[in-house]
């Protein structure tokens, strides 16, 4: 019986992508779309990790700058900049990246919990990292990100 759940085990499909120097994954299971930059609408008074809102075909989608909300910086917009959109409970989310790099294949017993400090950034963003042959991807907790967005939103948009 163990050998065939050994066999049937299964990796991840990590999208992998840039923020500033850091790269940073995540499984694609999370990701409803990703995007080239759009027009913004800037939203008073929102916390400075916040870049915006955009209407995505009749969606609403904020959009963060994950360079800012990670404390490495803002995200330099360039053309190789993107969303990635997100479907967050009750809402979209776009975060905002420097670029998009590979999709990998990923085996779920050789992430390894993240550092307390990974690049300068709070540990608790990160649910692991993964080393491939000469790459270190930082696993990104996407619920910590938007646990802690949710929180702030409400107010940056109230009326």
């Amino acid at each position: 019986m163990a050998e065939s759940s050994k066999e049937t085990k299964t990796t991840i499909e990590l999208a992998t992508f840039y923020v500033g120097h850091a790269l940073c994954g995540m499984d694609i299971l999370k990701i409803q779309e990703i995007n080239k930059l759009m027009e913004m609408t800037k939203v008073p008074q929102a916390p400075d990790y916040m870049v915006g809102i955009l209407n995505l075909r009749g969606q609403i989608v904020t959009i963060i700058d994950l360079g800012q909300k990670l404390g490495l910086g803002r995200v330099e917009i360039s053309s190789d900049s993107r969303n990635i959109i997100i479907n967050a409970p009750g809402e979209h989310v776009g975060l905002l990246v420097s670029k998009i790099s590979d999709v990998i294949m990923a085996d779920p017993d050789r992430i390894e919990p993240a550092p307390a400090n990974m690049s300068g950034v709070q540990g608790s963003f990160f649910t692991g990292v993964y080393k491939t042959e000469n790459k270190l991807i930082g696993i990104l907790d996407v619920k910590e990100v938007l646990r802690l967005e949710s929180d702030n939103l409400g107010r940056g948009l109230e009326r």
